[in-house]
């Protein structure tokens, strides 16, 4: 059964000189970012590692679910990318606070 996350935080823009489109995450940290530790390790003792350490989620941002990963960052908690059809469709834009439901 799939533990099930809940998380706030808000909407940020990452781009690059080399990369002008930008990518759009949520940070999950604090007791969310915890929570999927816990489960990262857990997989890495069953052997179910995956590459740059990301975990499998089911993400559901207002009425938008789509399957995707997190991803680890040793800064920021656990980085969740935001595609733009789900920001257009949640009408998303940069610093809003968005609540995601995390199914792992």
């Amino acid at each position: 059964m799939p533990e099930t996350i809940t998380h706030i935080g808000p909407l940020w823009r990452w781009t690059t000189p080399s990369a002008p489109a930008a990518w759009h995450f949520i940070t999950i940290d604090g007791e969310a970012g915890e929570a999927l530790s816990g489960t990262a390790i857990m997989r890495r003792m069953e052997g179910n590692s995956r590459g740059f350490g990301s975990l499998k989620v089911v993400a559901t941002i207002g009425g938008s679910t789509i399957k995707t990963s997190v991803f680890p960052s040793k800064e920021l908690g656990w980085l969740l990318p935001v595609k733009a059809s789900v920001r257009k469709a949640e009408g998303l834009g940069e610093g809003d606070a968005v609540e995601v439901v995390l199914e792992v």
